[in-house]
């Protein structure tokens, strides 16, 4: 029978937050009210029902700013916008589309980064997130960023904290639970994989007794300096660190568009798995916002042809 329902949904809740679902089930929820420094991505639910990603590290009081999925950078203009505790935030200016369907969902948003003194944000931040279904209840978080100075140009400084951070559950940390942390040719653990370039990394535990999950976090060619090196901790936390070796110039006239797939799935990582994942993502069309002249819309979310 025909359902005007689609298998994949969003739906705007108070708070500024947006619960992404599968099924029915919920499965990712973006937050953006005030409360925090910046925006993020919490839970990410795996196959199991269970979160695979936590905010904050489970050991170190002083890291509240692991937001589970979240973007930030520590040197922008000099500035740390990575950090808690300062006066730079990223804020949600407005949502621009919310897309329902049965292949994906998505949402795109614009953030401004600010420095706490000028009203103005140093730059904007065009976000598309869109979820997709996988096997036996798998799924696939697509993140699409692209990056806007007002200033004619804009220098992200060399560091190893930025762009997108990923803190996982501390079931399947490698210090704090039994997650083994792992990359392409079965390369495992922090010290085979901190500061290397892969084009994605894997971190699976037991999330539950008897119930190993985990989270692949996949690299795009068109990110520049493809494979970017990796800032990954034993602790449980995975970024790609675009500007680990230099810094990278931001042009008002050049927007810088950065892509990234996480997979969250049952069982070990699959590295013959993965690589194919990797190389169907690295051909996918990226996303656009587009105006949209239906009535009562004024962007929808498609791909480039």
């Amino acid at each position: 029978m025909f359902s005007k329902v689609p298998r994949c949904q969003t739906r705007p809740l108070p708070d500024d937050q947006v619960a992404f679902g599968i099924d029915g089930r919920e499965r990712l929820r973006w937050h953006a009210g005030r409360a925090a420094p910046r925006p993020f991505l919490y839970p990410l639910i795996g196959p199991s029902g269970l979160s695979l990603t936590r905010m904050g590290h489970p050991g170190a009081p002083n890291h509240d700013h692991h937001r589970s999925i979240w973007f930030a950078h520590q040197q922008v203009l000099g500035i740390d916008f990575w950090s808690d505790g300062g006066l730079p935030r990223i804020r949600q200016h407005h949502w621009l589309a919310y897309e329902d369907g049965d292949e994906q969902a998505a949402m795109a948003v614009e953030l401004g980064w600010y420095d706490g003194h000028d009203p103005q944000p140093l730059l904007t931040q065009q976000l598309i997130v869109a979820i997709q279904p996988g096997s036996d209840e798998e799924v696939f978080v697509e993140i699409q960023t692209t990056f806007v100075p007002t200033a004619d140009s804009l220098e992200l400084q060399q560091t190893n904290f930025g762009l997108l951070a990923v803190r996982v559950a501390k079931e399947i940390s490698a210090v704090f639970g039994d997650g083994i942390l792992s990359g392409p040719g079965g390369l495992q653990t922090e010290s085979q994989l901190f500061g290397k370039a892969w084009p994605w990394v894997d971190y699976s535990g037991s999330i539950d007794r008897g119930v190993r999950e985990g989270i692949t976090y996949f690299d795009h060619p068109s990110n520049g300096r493809f494979p970017n090196k990796w800032h990954v901790r034993d602790d449980g936390w995975m970024g790609v660190s675009v500007c680990r070796d230099a810094p990278m110039l931001l042009m008002r006239g050049e927007p810088k568009t950065f892509r990234y797939l996480l997979h969250a799935h049952r069982g070990e990582a699959d590295p013959i798995r993965a690589d194919q994942i990797a190389e169907a993502f690295h051909r996918r069309a990226a996303l656009v916002v587009m105006a949209d002249r239906r009535p009562h819309r004024t962007h929808s979310i498609t791909r480039e042809a």
